[in-house]
């Protein structure tokens, strides 16, 4: 179902989603680029996630956004603790390399999981992945280490679609 947010008042549209949002949330690690935060919530509109967690202080551009950071549930916290906290009772599948456990294929998503993605620099804090449920590795094939950050959200969140979510196992259009 699409609606057009624009030919509506913003709680309007707002509300209209709400019942259409995936028991899912994203979270991001914010670093030195505030492009690529404001860029992961359009993609995570584009999902419906239930809300995202942006942890830490630094600004996002609301411009890369594309005006999507309007109509989601952001939840700003300050720090991992504030995020941890935040989460309470939620298992987190951060999405780091390095110290996967398992991979974008294999990996089981579990109602309400909150997929976390770190900042380009240094990836995903280790404290918040001693916390994480599990570590998700994107298969790379090439000598590059890492994905942009933008891109690998974009990455797990269409998997996530279209093995878990019945809108995305249908031919054609949503």
């Amino acid at each position: 179902m699409r609606i057009a947010p624009f030919e509506l008042e913003l709680e309007q549209a707002r509300a209209l989603l709400a019942p259409l949002r995936a028991r899912l949330g994203v979270a991001v690690v914010r670093a030195k680029n505030p492009f690529n935060v404001g860029a992961i919530i359009r993609v995570a509109h584009s999902f419906l996630v239930r809300d995202i967690f942006l942890i830490g202080t630094e600004p996002h551009y609301e411009r890369a956004s594309m005006g999507m950071h309007r109509y989601e549930n952001l939840v700003e916290c300050r720090d991992e603790a504030a995020f941890l906290d935040a989460v309470a009772g939620r298992p987190v599948f951060a999405v780091e390399r390095d110290h996967a456990t398992t991979t974008l294929w294999q990996v089981d998503y579990p109602d309400d999981v909150v997929l976390l993605f770190g900042s380009e620099d240094e990836g995903v804090p280790a404290g918040l992945l001693r916390a994480a449920a599990r570590v998700v590795a994107i298969p790379m094939y090439g000598i590059n280490h890492s994905f942009p950050v933008s891109v690998a959200a974009g990455m797990v969140l269409c998997e996530w679609a279209r093995r878990r979510d019945p809108r995305g196992s249908r031919g054609g259009p949503p």
